[in-house]
This record gives C-alpha cells, structure tokens and sequence, in this order.
C-alpha cells in the first residue's frame, strides 16, 4: 500500500524528512551555532522546534537538568529522547497560541504558590522566528514571567544551478516561512502547483499569487494527508 501511495503522485515535502507518500526537496540546511552559556539561573527552558532542542544539546548538557516546555508533543519527544526534562506540552502547536498557554501556567502557579511569584525563562531558537511567543509572555503573564532569548540555530537555503522543474500539478508542502523563501529562491511557481502550509503562522508569509491549503494538524505527515485529500 505505502508503495502504491509513494508513486501515485508529485508530493514534496522540501526537507530529509522522510514521510510516507511524499518525495522529498533538500532546498536548505540547518546550521548550528556555538553558544557558552550558563543556565543555572534559569527555572524553565521552552522550546517550539526539534533544531532548538538539537541547538542547546551541542552547547552544554546542564540544560537537561532543568524543566523543558515544550510547543507540542514531537518537540517533547525529541527533548525526552536527548535526556531532558519535560515538564509541559502545549496543546495548541502554534507559536503564539503556546505563549498563551504558557503565561496562564505560570500565572495559576503564582496564585498557588506552587512557585516563586518571577520565573526566568530562557527561550531557545533559530536565528528568525515569526511568532511573537517573548512579546506575549511579557504583557500577559502578569510579572510571573522574566523571559530571555538564545539563538543556536540558523535555517540557510542552497542554491541550486539549472535546477529542473518539478512537474505540473506538483503538491509542495511548505513547514516553516523559511522553506518558502527557499523554494521560491530556486523555483518558478507554476499555476498547476498547489501548496500545503503546516500552520496558519506559515500560511501568512505566501506572496500573493499563491494560495496555500491549510493542514488539519501541524505535522509533516497531516500535510501529506492533506495532499492526498486534494487529489482524491
């Protein structure tokens, strides 16, 4: 059955990660940034991405140590499988939707007193970013929150030479604002394409001549299973 659904039809997914249905586009990179850093200041440690757990553990291995929150449950099964801590998962799986979720946490511990009324929180990340997760936790957790930022990621396209088009009716699905940019970088979009966005975050950041279909869930195996739900 995988077979049959692997050669059915011109789906990529513009990364290495394998998805069943679905072919796969390299048009960038992920590059690690060295970071000294100390963090036996810090009472908590968020996460919205794989690269962001992958980040800190290449740059110091007391973070394991301290309580990770985590975007949704494939970051925190990543946080767990490198010897983290997990403490929470968001439900909501989108940036500013967690920052919510996260200052209403904090705010119900303080009033519980199930901890110090000021947490400081160190947020891990790539070089851009397109929620406003910081922003939101200083106005809306009610000085139960001190939050900072590190950066121990960056996303770079590759660029390709006489690159071949893909063909007509192709299915890209896009994960990240960045892979847009990328893509876009190489590729001619063609009016027969269509395009899948993992999440209204990404949806936002397409030019306007194209017009993304939303996923039903922010994973790379939801879009392709809403790709195979435009075809059928």
């Amino acid at each position: 059955m995988a077979s049959q659904i692997q050669t059915k039809k011109n789906i990529y997914v513009l990364g290495d990660k394998q998805v069943v249905g679905a072919k796969n586009l390299q048009i960038f990179k992920i590059s690690f940034i060295e970071q000294n850093l100390l963090l036996n200041d810090y009472d908590g440690i968020i996460f919205t991405s794989k690269n962001a757990v992958l980040g800190i553990n290449k740059c110091n291995d007391s973070w394991k140590n301290i309580p990770a929150y985590a975007i949704a449950q494939r970051t925190g099964d990543v946080i767990n499988k490198t010897g983290g801590n997990l403490k929470f998962v968001g439900t909501k799986k989108h940036g500013d939707d967690f920052a919510h979720e996260l200052a209403e946490l904090f705010q119900n511990r303080a009033k519980n007193h199930e901890s110090k009324k000021i947490q400081k929180l160190l947020y891990i990340r790539g070089k851009e970013v397109v929620s406003n997760l910081v922003s939101i936790l200083k106005t809306n957790s009610k000085d139960t929150i001190d939050c900072h930022e590190l950066v121990v990621y960056e996303t770079i396209c590759n660029d390709y030479e006489n690159i071949e088009p893909l063909p007509k009716g192709s299915i890209i699905i896009f994960s990240a604002p960045s892979t847009i940019k990328c893509f876009l970088n190489n590729n001619l979009w063609d009016d027969s394409f269509k395009a899948i966005a993992i999440g209204n975050t990404t949806a936002k950041y397409f030019p306007p001549h194209i017009k993304p279909i939303l996923s039903d869930d922010v994973s790379l195996e939801a879009c392709v299973a809403k790709a195979l739900e435009v075809l059928a």
